[in-house]
């Protein structure tokens, strides 16, 4: 692992202004779909910082395994618990790389039939892409590297880093 990419104090302002726009953007009945489980800590901390009432689920996908690079083929590995129908909601994701994961979880929650749908990511790497794929909101656009900490693994290590760090 190399140094501090983001420390815990940068996170932690800029999640407090995600949370305040989320909130502009979103007054009424808000619907917070965090994916597991790299955006745990990510969601912990935003949706503290969102004011009001909201309600929130999970998804589990896989598309990464053991490796630092993306296998692009996404599989669902846990489904929604409760009804997104006519609600707005936001996809909560820790890190946007290539496009391919968020693609496919977009189109399973569209199959839901919400109000509206909308992405926030801690991360983008928008040099990675290779799927279009829309994202609102944005905490931080990093170059291509490989990072951990925050909730972002590798191989199931480094969650618990209050920081992002890149590994090399």
């Amino acid at each position: 692992m190399t140094g501090v990419l983001l420390t815990e104090a940068r996170i932690q302002t800029r999640v407090a202004a995600l949370g305040e726009e989320l909130r502009r953007a979103y007054p009424g009945d808000l619907h917070l779909v965090a994916v597991l489980n790299g955006a745990c800590v990510f969601l912990a901390d935003l949706m503290r910082a969102i004011p009001g009432d909201l309600s929130i689920d999970f998804l589990t996908v896989s598309s990464y395994g053991n490796g630092t690079t993306s296998s692009n083929a996404v599989r669902l590995l846990k489904d929604l618990t409760h009804s997104i129908e006519g609600r707005d909601v936001v996809l909560v994701e820790d890190i946007v790389d290539t496009g391919f994961t968020l693609s496919a979880m977009r189109d399973w929650l569209q199959q839901g039939n919400p109000h509206s749908l909308a992405t926030v990511a801690l991360l983008d790497k928008p040099t990675r892409r290779r799927v279009p794929v829309p994202v609102e909101f944005v905490g931080f656009t990093i170059e291509d590297r490989f990072v951990v900490g925050y909730g972002l693994d590798y191989a199931g290590r480094y969650r618990n880093l209050r920081h992002v760090a890149v590994l090399m």
